[in-house]
This record gives C-alpha cells, structure tokens and sequence, in this order.
C-alpha cells in the first residue's frame, strides 16, 4: 500500500468518523464504501479501526461492520463485545450500544443468536434498564419467534427487577396482530404495559401491525382528560404515541382511517393546552398533520411566547391549517 493511498485511507477514515459522530449516516454508509477497493479491504480496515484506543473510533467501526453485514461481520463484533464488555468504562458502553445496534441491522441468524448471548449476559448480573430497553429494540429489528423463549426467561429472572420494555417485546412477539389490536384496547391491561409495547414499535412498525394502530390510538383518547391534566403516566402514554407516529409520519398517518384520524385529532388538541412543552408541542405537531381549521384558534391561543423556537411550532402547524379547505 502506497504512501497516497494510505494518506487517502486516513482522510476517508477520519471524515467517516466525524460523519457517525454527528448522525449523518447517509453519509457514513458512503464513506465505508470507500475504505477499500472491495468488501475484503473494505472488513481489514474497519477491522484496524476497532484496535483503537479511541471509543469514537470503535463506534464507527461498529457501525461499518454492521452496514457490511454477513457471517464474518458478525463473528468480529461478538468478539469485540466481549472486549468491551470485559473494559466496563463509559466509553466501552457507548461501543456496546452501537455493537448491538450494528448486529440488529445484520439479516444473519447468527446475528440474532449473537443478541441473545448478549441478553443472557446481562440478565445473569444486575443490568442497567437502558442496557435491557436497548436489547429489546435490537431484538425487536431481529425479530422471529425463536426469540420467545428466551426473552420469557430472562423476564423471569427479572422479577424482582423495575419494568422494562422487554415486557413490551415479549407481547409483540407472542401475539397475532387480531391479538394485540384486542390486547391494546383492553381497560385492564396496564398504561404502562401498552406503553413499553409501543417504545418497542417505535423502533419499527412492520406493515403487519400498522393495522393495529387505531387500538393504541382509542387508549390515547381514553386517557386524553387525564393526559391534559398531568397524570404523569397518561402523558407519557401519549407522548409514546405521538413519537410513534411522527417518527414515520409520511407512512403511518395516511394510513389511519378516519375514525383513527378524528380519535387522534382529539388527543392533540387535549394535549396542545398542557404546560408540559413535552406533551404540547408533539401535539401542534400531530394537529398540524390530521387538524382542521377549527383547531387554527386553539393552537393561537397556546402558543409559547416567551420561546420563540416553541412559538414556530405553533405557528408553523396553525399555517397549514389555515390554508385547508
């Protein structure tokens, strides 16, 4: 390897990392591509980068592997898991999480069986409830009905310990879609179990389940008086909801039926007048996509205006409604 070619390396390298660093993963995709003139040269040099003493540097390379995917990305990563794992200091669980996030991305069954190690791992010892929210995301973009039986037993052995979404998985992964739609609508299942079901679906809302959608919407609108007075869970409940939604916008909303639509219409205007910015601006955000003009005069009176990036929000959504005919 040439002096160029290996000043060439360094500077691809470096941008790449910069680019993972502030999220630009469009970005970061095209860059692994260029570590290399084909996959082999393209794993050596992601491979080099998880020697690193730098965390950020290892990330990256986390990140590449999982985009260059397959058997042997899979074999590295585990091995380099047990590295970081075995470091234990904050910058090696910042590479755990992306390790995690890089095997959730890879279609390989081993890939899947990786992340259950890793589960088994964690709930041998006292995890961190991030640590198990995080597994339960990675497994849910891996998910197959080969997982229940290992997530059940890992929730059994944290019985004793505070919620976390793995109950949320374990519902998702057991139940047909006509199941969970009854599931959601059910007055005696908890907030809180509905809710850590839809923290899981926000990672990912398979076409399968946007059907099912409404039956978390009717609960939002059951909760919509409570919600808008502060009943802490109800809030986050429909907080969860509008990330859900928003975070798809563009496919989720046009698929709600009307009745969803005017449901969810009637969550948001409950909530826009919260004090809470948290509950309020999602909300401006959710009117803006299924309001009405009628809503433009709520929304005026709402607005922040002591926060001018808070009032924009406001305004931006009472434009859109304005224009509606």
């Amino acid at each position: 390897m040439g002096t160029v070619h290996k000043m060439d390396l360094a500077r691809i390298q470096e941008e790449f990392v910069q680019e993972f660093k502030f999220g630009n993963e469009e970005r970061a995709r095209v860059l692994v591509s260029q570590l290399g003139k084909g996959p082999k040269q393209v794993r050596s040099a992601l491979e080099a980068m998880l020697e690193s003493p730098e965390s950020l540097v290892r990330q990256a390379a986390a990140f590449g592997l999982g985009e260059l995917g397959g058997k042997a990305s899979v074999e590295r990563l585990e091995r380099q898991l047990a590295i970081e794992e075995a470091r234990g200091d904050y910058g090696s669980d910042a590479v755990v999480e992306d390790i995690t996030r890089a095997l959730a991305r890879i279609g390989e069954a081993s890939a899947r069986a990786a992340l259950v190690r890793r589960l088994e791992r964690l709930t041998a010892s006292a995890p961190a409830i991030s640590d198990l929210n995080e597994m339960s995301y990675a497994l849910w973009r891996r998910r197959h009905p080969d997982l229940i039986p290992a997530v059940r037993r890992s929730l059994e052995g944290l019985s004793h310990s505070e919620p976390n979404n793995l109950i949320g998985l374990l519902t998702l992964l057991e139940k047909s879609p006509e199941a969970l739609d009854a599931w959601a609508r059910a007055s005696e299942v908890s907030i809180d179990h509905k809710m850590r079901a839809l923290a899981v679906l926000e990672e990912d809302v398979p076409d399968s389940l946007i059907p099912i959608l409404p039956a978390f919407i009717a609960t939002a609108y059951a909760l919509r008086e409570q919600a808008s007075g502060q009943d802490d869970d109800a809030a986050y409940y429909c907080e969860r909801l509008f990330s859900l939604l928003l975070g798809d916008r563009e496919r989720l909303i046009p698929a709600l039926s009307g009745e969803a639509r005017a449901m969810l219409r009637a969550v948001a205007r409950s909530l826009v007048t919260s004090p809470s910015m948290s509950s309020a601006l999602p909300a401006a955000v959710v009117l803006k996509l299924v309001g009405r003009p009628e809503d433009v005069a709520l929304l005026e009176s709402r607005r922040p205006e002591d926060d001018p990036g808070f009032a924009k929000v406001f305004d931006d959504a009472a434009r859109v409604l304005r224009n509606l005919h």
